[in-house]
């Protein structure tokens, strides 16, 4: 060995071991390495090489990994990220969403996206039905958008979207589903209130056709996320907030594929009887109604 090779990093771990394995793949990265990239594969290696060890897989068990791995991959397509589908499932997608959005006591908390927001929906004026498709129990949605001090926040732009009553998005359903069915862009009052009309959300199932699917049926898992409706709500000057409400009384409330559900987003859906409220809501009777507020925390400067 020259003096070179001994100055080396690489060279100071040569030969791979089985107890020190994670600590050879790292010393191997070169000094022009991205530091955060750097520190990322460092974990990575280190929590993988670990996994492994406590496994201890068989050939063939690794094999089937990486062909699950491969098959995740051969699913991707423009409308469709299995990938994304896994990370969903394995609670990752919401512990990183978690992670980075950090919010003081008070503030509503952020929850998945979700892979079926479409930017630039429709514009409707307050009160306005987004159910087009006629299917379902009529709903209605109100409540004010305010900051942590429990201020108004006038003007503020909710953007929601939902299935429909058999479960679908109108974006799977493209040429069955009106367009925009069930999605749509509100304005608040000048008080931070706001009021739409919809239909009770129900529970429906993720695309469980490919690996992902045959995963969960393998473990023991169902594919179903909790009945919601999704928003996000955003003003200027506060930061923004994509999150879901749920309804209480879904079956599957404790056990979301995804992990989606937070304790403080299970709102109150209450069923109303009354013909007179209904005629005036434009809804026959009977119709579910919830009342939501959003808190908004401010930007951080």
């Amino acid at each position: 060995m020259n003096q070179d090779e001994r100055a080396s990093p690489a060279a100071e771990l040569p030969y791979f071991e089985e107890a020190g394995s994670d600590a050879v793949v790292n010393s191997r990265m070169g000094a022009q390495a991205d530091s955060r990239l750097r520190q990322v594969m460092e974990v990575f290696v280190r929590h993988l090489h670990a996994a492994v060890k406590e496994i201890e897989p068989t050939h063939a068990e690794w094999l089937a990994a990486i062909q699950f791995l491969t098959a995740t991959g051969q699913m991707c397509n423009e409308w469709r990220q299995e990938y994304i589908l896994l990370s969903d499932v394995l609670g990752v997608s919401m512990l990183v969403d978690a992670i980075n959005h950090r919010r003081p006591s008070g503030a509503t908390p952020n929850t998945i996206l979700g892979p079926f927001y479409v930017e630039n929906s429709p514009n409707y004026e307050l009160g306005h039905n987004i159910c087009l498709d006629g299917k379902g129990e009529p709903l209605i949605v109100s409540g004010r958008v305010v900051d942590t001090a429990n201020n108004p926040v006038p003007h503020a732009k909710l953007e929601v979207w939902q299935t429909n009553n058999d479960g679908f998005y109108d974006v799977q359903q493209l040429g069955i589903q009106p367009e925009s069915n069930l999605r749509g862009t509100f304005t608040a009052d000048a008080e931070g209130s706001y009021w739409f009309r919809s239909v009770k959300p129900r529970h429906y199932p993720i695309p469980s056709d490919g690996p992902v699917g045959q995963l969960l049926e393998k473990i023991g898992r169902h594919p179903n996320r909790a009945a919601h409706l999704h928003f996000i709500v955003s003003a200027p000057g506060y930061e923004p907030v994509i999150t879901h409400i749920f309804t209480p009384d879904c079956p599957y409330l404790h056990q979301d594929a995804v992990f989606g559900v937070k304790r403080e987003l299970v709102a109150d859906f209450r069923r109303v009887e009354d013909p007179a409220a209904a005629e005036s809501a434009g809804l026959t009777a009977p119709f579910w109604s919830v009342a939501w507020d959003f808190t908004l925390a401010p930007l951080a400067r």
